[in-house]
């Protein structure tokens, strides 16, 4: 594999654009200093390719060996215009590296003074210590110093000095996850179950660590994995590995070693939507968070609707979509069935097209009986309840199918909500539309 990473450095946007195409490549992998392509990018000022790389889904606040992020790299090389995208996709903005300077540091450090100026009117510490106590203001020229003091006090900030402290977050949770590996293969030797989460039909769900990282790890539950069954594990496997759209959450990486098949899927704060809207996760979902959560959902849909062929065997309902600290929806790869796993049965029939229930893959469009679910999924995002609770799987299976068992949308509920579902879950599949269809009816209904 040519080196990504002197690609950027060079500029080369051809290149970057054809390596992030394939979907198997990982913009969040790191050199053997833990830069990632974000990192690289930044310090090197290459917008065109930073905004590639958000399009892609890399992460704003990736740290390298040094815990620096890419806005440390931005502000320190006097990169505003990459500054100021970063902060607007979310960036850290007190982010500490491993000498205890912030981002801020650096612009005062170097007297970009415009810099310093937007990472203060974003909510940068004037008074936060390094390692060897000194502040952001104790890095410039006096004069600079005192404007920026000056600033800062005008917005509030208390300019009493904030000791440095090792423990010290910043505005959220970081991981040195520009250093996670770049091959799939993985001996189960290092990969270190912790806790079980869940268990399912199809396997049990533990946290675990992998390079440091922490990873979900589901134990496939497979009574006798023969050598077919391993090598079609092998086979299926890489097609999950899909790190080239910001909605869809991969596969990392994968152990085939008989009789232990896992499949290893970074770890995301918030845990499945399911959990967000009904296990009291203590987040709020107003309307527009709901609208976001669903226009998410649809953008990684149409993401792998346009894959030919399409990865078979993936479920949609909200126990398979995660949340991530940004509260950014994604499609859970690591929740795709494989072929040798209970072919014939369904565990979660109240997501499912009456058609799903019915006929085999090869019989059906899979792209509408996924448009039904989704249709499950925003009546959930509005109700706030789980469909057809109360009853058993096997029960509401039988009765969708039989009995003509349908949710109902409660009244009061949003009426362009209430008409998407119906739009979605129209009993005649050919007239339900597709993901890039309704994805601009979701991004209207968010911006007002």
């Amino acid at each position: 594999m040519d080196d990504i990473f002197s690609q950027i450095r060079d500029g080369n946007a051809v290149y970057v654009r054809v390596w992030l195409d394939k979907v198997e490549n990982d913009p969040n992998q790191g050199d053997d200093h833990g830069f990632s392509a974000m990192h690289w990018a930044c310090k090197e000022g290459r917008t065109n390719i930073v905004d590639m790389l958000i399009s892609r889904g890399a992460k704003i606040n990736a740290t390298n060996m040094g815990d620096d992020t890419a806005l440390h790299l931005a502000a320190a090389h006097g990169h505003r215009d990459i500054v100021l995208k970063l902060i607007q996709h979310r960036a850290d903005i007190n982010a500490m590296n491993e000498h205890g300077n912030t981002p801020l540091h650096y612009a005062c450090f170097w007297n970009y003074e415009q810099i310093c100026q937007d990472l203060i009117n974003n909510g940068a510490l004037v008074a936060l210590s390094n390692k060897d106590d000194d502040t952001p203001l104790d890095k410039t020229k006096e004069d600079m110093g005192n404007m920026l003091k000056e600033k800062a006090a005008g917005m509030g900030q208390d300019m009493t000095k904030i000791q440095y402290r090792n423990n010290w977050s910043g505005t959220k949770t970081r991981s040195r996850d520009g250093t996670l590996s770049r091959f799939a293969g993985i001996d189960l030797k290092h990969v270190k179950l912790q806790s079980k989460i869940n268990s399912s039909p199809t396997g049990d769900m533990w946290k675990g660590i992998w390079q440091g990282t922490a990873v979900m790890a589901k134990v496939l539950k497979v009574t006798n994995v023969t050598s077919r069954i391993s090598r079609e594990f092998g086979e299926e496997f890489p097609r999950l590995r899909i790190f080239s759209h910001p909605n869809i959450h991969p596969v990392l990486g994968c152990v085939n070693q008989p009789p232990n098949l896992v499949v290893l899927s970074e770890t995301l704060q918030h845990g499945s939507l399911f959990h967000v809207l009904h296990e009291a996760s203590g987040i709020v979902v107003d309307h527009g968070q709901m609208v976001s959560f669903a226009l998410d959902i649809a953008r990684g849909m149409s993401f792998l609707h346009a894959m030919d062929p399409l990865i078979p065997r993936y479920y949609l309902n909200s126990k398979n979509i995660m949340i991530d600290e940004e509260l950014t929806a994604k499609i859970n790869m690591g929740d795709t069935r494989f072929s040798f796993q209970n072919r014939a049965k369904f565990f979660n029939p109240a997501w499912m097209a009456p058609e799903a229930l019915q006929k085999s893959p090869e019989e059906m469009n899979a792209r509408s009986a996924d448009m039904w679910s989704f249709a499950i999924l925003i009546w959930e995002l509005v109700t706030r309840e789980v469909p057809f609770a109360g009853m058993s799987s096997m029960e509401v299976g039988m009765k969708i199918v039989g009995e003509g068992l349908r949710i109902d949308v409660p009244p009061g509920s949003s009426p362009h909500m209430s008409k998407l579902i119906k739009i979605c879950m129209n009993e005649d599949s050919t007239k339900r539309p597709r993901f890039d269809m309704i994805m601009p009816i979701l991004e209207r209904m968010r911006s007002n």
